[in-house]
């Protein structure tokens, strides 16, 4: 009996310092381990106990090709696998060397909910690449200066399920060839955060065929120096956001210099509120918060649905709110990404037929337990919202937001009409995969 009651409070107190922990050194491979790290190998599968591992070590591979014990080994798969970590909420510096010290590799990286990280990292044969990301982890407790918790926020029931509320650090390795040799984690007390704020086309998705753009948004910022951090959620508006306390969470972390984007008006419209019930008076008060808190408000007006005249022009469908957020943003004297007149220019480039291929337009048994056609005229599929985040990098250089100076080299130019040409688009996709349509409209 005391021997088994010893035994259990080693357990909890080992899982919960390390729940503690926010430095990590992870050597992936097979049973040879560089000093100072943690062994990773194929059958390492998560345990809370111990707060790390696979999340399913089926199919999941240790080659050893001797040579230096950090790089000289390194796990792969032919599917998708996932390593989660138990860790506090906050921002963190990624190390990763991938690769193949006697072969070739081809990963693509994402975190939490498919947030976008790396995209088709190809390595010759031999070679070893380190790659950094910085990655906002978050939970929904409330917390004070003091870390004391304050509140709560009010999670629906699908979110119980997300990767990004689950008080762990969950790193998603994909693509034709994925080889993983080291994770080192560290914590990042520097970087400047941009929060996000909105509803489902902001959201990061976690089933395919859906995305946003906000988790694109990622890819396009310099490592270290800037992070992203998606608060939005499905079917909010903004009031909303205020009743579920998911804006008094942002209020409690966010600092001097970071960023709140401001993305609002398809549920409130969709809600039969106007501009005039309320809309004004909580964006003009969310502006004057941030301000207060040292931050940077900006605006990001609501895109178009795909819903064509018969000329092929866009119709409205989203009211005055986009009229609304230019008026509040230039009496206010805030930044203003006006995504609803890029996106009117991108799907009108596109066209009807073409614009299909931005949304979640897909024939039956496409995706599993899908009987019928998915047809959504307002949600994207990763293409779309690739092409509406690389809109909103452009807004950003094109108006020399003092972020533009981190835009990463991931982003080139892009002209809304020149859409890329999806067939050359990478996105291997994820496990998770779910048909029922997102909360909102």
């Amino acid at each position: 009996m005391m021997q088994n009651w010893i035994r259990f409070l080693t357990l909890f107190l080992g899982s919960f310092l390390f729940g503690q922990q926010t430095t990590f050194k992870f050597d992936f491979g097979g049973n040879r381990t560089e000093n100072g790290f943690i062994p990773i190998t194929s059958t390492t599968k998560f345990d809370k106990k111990i707060g790390y591992g696979f999340m399913n070590i089926s199919g999941l591979k240790s080659i050893d090709n001797g040579e230096n014990a950090l790089v000289g080994d390194f796990i792969t798969s032919d599917r998708p696998f996932y390593f989660s970590v138990v860790i506090p909420e906050g921002n963190y510096d990624i190390k990763l060397n991938l690769g193949d010290s006697k072969g070739i590799s081809e990963t693509t990286v994402r975190v939490e909910n498919r947030r976008l990280m790396l995209s088709d990292i190809k390595t010759k044969k031999g070679k070893i690449v380190e790659k950094q990301i910085t990655v906002h982890v978050k939970d929904s407790i409330i917390r004070n200066q003091n870390g004391t918790q304050i509140g709560i926020v009010k999670l629906k029931p699908r979110e119980t399920k997300y990767l990004h509320w689950d008080n762990m650090l969950t790193i998603e390795f994909n693509d034709k060839a994925p080889k993983v040799c080291s994770v080192i984690i560290q914590p990042n007390k520097t970087a400047k955060t941009i929060y996000l704020t909105g509803d489902s086309t902001v959201v990061d998705a976690q089933y395919e065929p859906w995305a946003s753009w906000g988790q694109m948004l990622p890819y396009f910022f310099v490592p270290n120096e800037v992070v992203v951090a998606n608060y939005a959620e499905s079917g909010e508006t903004l009031k909303a956001f205020e009743d579920r306390h998911r804006i008094d969470k942002v209020w409690n972390k966010i600092k001097p210099g970071d960023y709140l984007f401001i993305q609002f008006g398809h549920n409130d419209q969709k809600a039969g509120n106007s501009t005039k019930s309320g809309y004004r008076k909580r964006s003009k008060e969310w502006i004057l918060k941030a301000k207060e808190l040292g931050a940077t408000p900006v605006f990001v007006t609501s895109m178009n649905r795909r819903v064509f005249d018969e000329n092929n022009k866009i119709v409205n469908t989203l009211d005055d709110f986009p009229d609304a957020m230019r008026e509040i943003a230039k009496e206010e004297n805030v930044y203003l990404i006006d995504l609803n007149a890029m996106s009117k220019t991108l799907f009108e480039a596109m066209g009807p037929e073409a614009a299909k291929k931005a949304f979640v337009y897909y024939p039956a048994n496409s995706y599993p337990n899908q009987p019928t056609a998915l047809a959504d005229d307002t949600h994207f599929n990763t293409y779309g919202a690739y092409e509406l985040a690389k809109c909103v990098v452009k807004s950003i250089v094109d108006q020399k937001l003092p972020l533009s100076q981190w835009v990463s080299k991931n982003y080139k130019s892009f002209n809304p009409n020149k859409p890329d040409d999806v067939e050359k688009f990478h996105w291997p996709e994820s496990i998770f995969m779910e048909t029922l349509k997102p909360d909102g409209n």
